[in-house]
């Protein structure tokens, strides 16, 4: 939504306009029929008259055409700078209004903590940011492409206008507080870089860095990536179970996001689950069936490792998490109960 003071702005600069064209029109059209000039004639005089230029007459004016000239001076004095003073307003307005809006969206993002920094707003990034946003994960992106910036810009998605390569953008985005950063860019080489300078800044940020060729894959790994996805190794992978097993690959797909915020999969941290008991030891103990709906499908325990479909006797030990699946509806009640948002 527009500033509805350069709106009003913008509103004052179409009256300039329409004063000047009417004015333009009424001397042309006075000097035509009284001083009986040819239309280019008339136009020049119009002309210099409104701009004041002190050019000589065309032929010499009589009384009654020195009196229009008179007022038509007068008149062009008023309208001209009337229309000057608009445009001056409205260009210092309009970089005041863009230095406020900016000072605003970095106080906000100075105000984020373990937020998640995503490098470059393409196809990728876009994806990574509605993901965010269905799950309610603070971010920040990182754009150098200020036409995108302005397109997409919202207090939802805020944007930091700078090349990602650079540390000092990167400290602008928050990359000391962050939690993680997506690196997000179209080419290999710069998401190298970007992974090598996030790492000096910040030793424990999660970094999720995208690949488009596979020998890159390596060297993200060594130069501090946690993660390294190649999306067309993804997305070959995927076509090919669409053939093999395609009903388990629809039903997986909906697993994760149907629309813009239906969770059908959750990530629970165990600690989160003792703020509403200290009972609380197994998976069975969670009764998670009973008071949400939803199931525990997953289990990751302090060291890393993953359990399938544990079982109702695995201890909840600490810095371990739930993965627990359900309907959309199931998910909310399950974040509810336990103040999980």
């Amino acid at each position: 939504m527009a500033n509805p003071l350069l709106k009003l702005f913008r509103s004052k600069i179409y009256t300039a306009i329409v004063l000047l064209v009417v004015l333009l029109f009424i001397g042309v059209l006075g000097f035509k029929l009284m001083s009986h000039y040819s239309w280019i004639d008339a136009l020049y005089m119009t002309v210099i008259t409104i701009t004041t230029v002190g050019f000589g007459e065309v032929q010499p004016l009589d009384d009654v055409s020195k009196i229009f000239t008179v007022f038509l001076i007068l008149a062009s004095v008023i309208i001209v700078g009337y229309a000057i003073s608009v445009i001056t307003e409205y260009i210092l307005s309009r970089n005041n209004y863009e230095e406020l809006k900016q000072k605003k969206m970095q106080k906000q993002i100075d105000a984020l903590k373990n937020h998640i920094i995503i490098c470059g707003y393409g196809r990728n990034g876009k994806q990574a940011a509605k993901k965010l946003m269905a799950h309610k994960q603070p971010f920040v992106v990182i754009e150098r492409n200020k036409d995108i910036i302005d397109k997409f810009q919202s207090t939802l998605v805020p944007f930091v206008y700078g090349n990602a390569n650079e540390d000092e953008v990167l400290i602008q985005a928050g990359i000391e507080r962050a939690s993680t950063l997506i690196a997000a860019l179209p080419n290999d080489a710069d998401n190298l870089f970007v992974v090598l300078s996030a790492r000096q800044i910040n030793k424990e940020l999660q970094i999720i860095s995208r690949a488009s060729q596979e020998t890159s894959y390596n060297k993200l790994k060594l130069a501090g990536a946690n993660n390294v996805i190649l999306p067309d190794i993804i997305g070959g992978d995927h076509m090919a179970s669409l053939v093999v097993v395609p009903d388990l690959i629809e039903f997986i797909d909906n697993l994760s996001i149907v629309g813009e915020s239906n969770i059908n999969i959750e990530e629970v941290e165990v600690e989160k689950l003792y703020n509403t008991s200290n009972t609380i030891k197994t998976i069975r103990d969670l009764d998670l069936r009973k008071k949400t709906g939803c199931t525990v499908i997953g289990f990751k325990d302090g060291s890393g490792e993953y359990i399938v479909n544990p079982e109702a006797n695995v201890e909840l030990v600490s810095n371990s998490k739930i993965i627990v699946l359900g309907r959309p509806e199931q998910i909310e009640k399950l974040n509810s109960v336990y103040n999980l948002d």
